[in-house]
């Protein structure tokens, strides 16, 4: 097959894995090309505007090749923009030259990718209008915000709505390029490279899951993860907020606001979280029917998971299991 060019775009303060992350995957895909006396698939460059050394948000520095000119150069490529420092503010990390080169990039290359905010700077050249897409869960609302006509995501791992494609944060910038392998070379190449990396080839589930995991884990003693540690055995059981705040031995007004504070979120919406990341597990599991994953977490049947489903994922059970189970 023709190899395959992908520019790796980084602006000062990119955050490190956005741009090496799928860099490795790309060259693992090498790797196990070359390992089969096969050609390799990909030409990998870092480019930056002006090129030359560009600082991540680490400390550690990446020399990079200048923008390429717009023409043959990027006919059929694909281009991966990486998140880092400032992308998400309206007058941060976004150099407007840059922007225009982007916009004018897209039109050429066969693929256009965002990792984490990356995304930022590709619906600031306008590649994200009236399509879904995703980013870091941390600045899924604000770029909702500041974007309203893009369909924003907060729990996909990646997103591809025809020839853009976009991310969640950092380390899912390796399962969108993992994505694109497969996408070019087959799903069996694909998974060799994801072991060859000793990386999950489908990573099971979405960000959303590791939001509340990871902010429980933040304080055990915080409202917010005694609270989940009291539901998370309990989701099968009907549940109300006056339960849940004499778990915590408060009133429902002191644990309303607390819950806010620490998760912007009420009680009623944290179990509904609870209970779609339990749905959501289940579903993944083989042989697991949406009735029996309606009851496990705590729905009680498969209406009220279907309803779940629509408003907070936009697809149905039975859509969600076909994709990730």
């Amino acid at each position: 097959m023709t190899m395959i060019d992908i520019w790796l775009l980084v602006c000062p303060g990119f955050m490190l894995l956005d741009a090496t992350g799928p860099a490795q995957v790309f060259g693992s895909a090498n790797d196990e090309a070359r390992d089969a006396g096969l050609p390799q698939p990909y030409r990998i460059r870092m480019i930056a505007p002006g090129g030359g050394p560009v600082a991540s948000t680490c400390g550690v520095t990446v020399l990079t090749a200048p923008l390429p000119a717009a023409g043959r150069n990027l006919a059929g490529s694909t281009l991966i923009v990486s998140g880092g420092r400032g992308m998400e503010e309206a007058h941060g990390a976004h150099d407007p030259a840059v922007v225009r080169w982007v916009a004018r990039a897209a039109g050429q290359v066969g693929r256009c990718c965002a990792v984490c905010t990356g995304a930022f700077l590709l619906a600031r050249a306008g590649l994200l209008d009236g399509r879904r897409a995703v980013t870091h869960w941390l600045d899924a609302a604000l770029l909702q915000a500041q974007f309203p006509s893009i369909d924003v995501h907060d729990d996909a791992i990646y997103i591809k709505d025809g020839p853009v494609y976009t991310s969640a944060g950092i380390a899912a910038g390796m399962d969108l390029a993992l994505s694109l392998v497969a996408e070019d070379r087959g799903h069996a190449a694909g998974l060799a490279v994801a072991k060859r990396m000793v990386v999950f080839f489908k990573r099971p589930g979405g960000q959303r899951q590791f939001s509340s995991q990871l902010l429980a884990q933040a304080d055990p003693q915080d409202v917010h993860a005694r609270l989940i540690a009291w539901l998370r055995p309990r989701l099968r059981q009907r549940i109300d907020v006056d339960q849940m705040a004499a778990a915590c031995a408060l009133s429902v007004r002191t644990l309303h606001r607390r819950l806010r504070q620490a998760a912007d979120l009420s009680p009623a919406q944290l179990l509904l979280r609870l209970r779609m990341e339990a749905a959501c597990g289940l579903l993944e599991r083989p042989g697991m029917t949406v009735k029996r994953a309606a009851s496990q977490s705590g729905f009680g049947n498969e209406y009220n998971l279907r309803r779940a489903f629509a408003a907070q994922l936009g697809v149905v059970p039975s859509d969600y299991q076909a994709r990730f189970g």
